[in-house]
C-alpha cells in the first residue's frame, strides 16, 4: 500500500478521483444558449455591405448569409463602453476597415473589420464596415453587470426584416 505524505492511500486518492470523473460524466451540464441578436442587413442600416461583397467576391446575399450562419464568442469588451468583439466570424467576409472613420456610427450597428465583428452599442466614431443594425440594446449602461452580452457570451445573429425592425426599436 503506498502512503501519501499526508497520511491518504493512493487507492483513496484514486477512488475519490473517479468518484470526481463519474459525477462529471453523470451530470446532466446545460450548454448557455446563445444570445440571438436581430440584425436588418444592407440599405440604410448596413452602407457597407456593397463594399464586403467587392471585397469578398461574394453577392451581398451570400455576405448576410455567411454573417448570420457564424456561432461567434464574445472575445472582448473594448474600443468604447461595452463594445462587444466576437470571434468565429467566417474568413471569406473579412474586410479591412475603413480608409478613414465615421465621425458618427448610430447605436446598435453592426460592423466587421478584419475578421471580427461586433455591435456598437452607443453612437461613436468608428471605422467598422456597416453591415446592419439591430434594435436591442446589448449594453446596459446603468448597469453592466446586467447587459445582454458579456466576455465569454456565445451569439447568434437572426436576419430580420426593416419593418421588425421598427416594431422592436425599444
Amino acid at each position: 500500500m503506498v502512503t501519501m505524505s499526508n497520511g491518504a492511500t493512493l487507492s483513496k486518492v484514486t477512488n475519490y478521483l473517479n468518484h470526481g470523473i463519474d459525477k462529471l460524466n453523470n451530470d446532466k451540464y446545460s450548454q448557455p444558449q446563445p444570445v440571438q441578436i436581430p440584425v436588418v442587413y444592407g440599405g440604410e442600416y448596413g452602407p457597407d455591405l456593397e463594399r464586403i461583397s467587392i471585397h469578398s467576391g461574394l453577392t451581398q446575399n451570400e455576405v448576410i448569409k455567411r454573417h448570420y450562419n457564424g456561432h461567434y464568442l464574445v472575445y472582448f469588451i473594448g474600443f468604447s463602453i461595452g463594445f462587444p468583439y466576437f470571434g468565429g466570424m467566417d474568413d471569406s467576409i473579412s474586410t479591412p476597415r475603413l480608409d478613414s472613420p465615421r465621425k458618427s456610427v448610430p447605436s446598435g450597428s453592426i460592423g466587421i473589420a478584419g475578421n471580427q465583428t461586433g455591435v456598437y452599442p452607443l453612437s461613436s466614431p468608428g471605422g467598422w464596415n456597416l453591415i446592419g443594425r439591430t434594435p436591442m440594446l446589448p449594453f446596459n449602461v446603468k448597469n453592466p453587470e446586467n447587459s445582454v452580452i458579456k466576455m465569454g457570451s456565445l451569439v447568434r445573429f437572426v436576419s430580420i426584416s426593416s419593418d421588425e425592425f421598427k416594431d422592436l426599436i425599444p
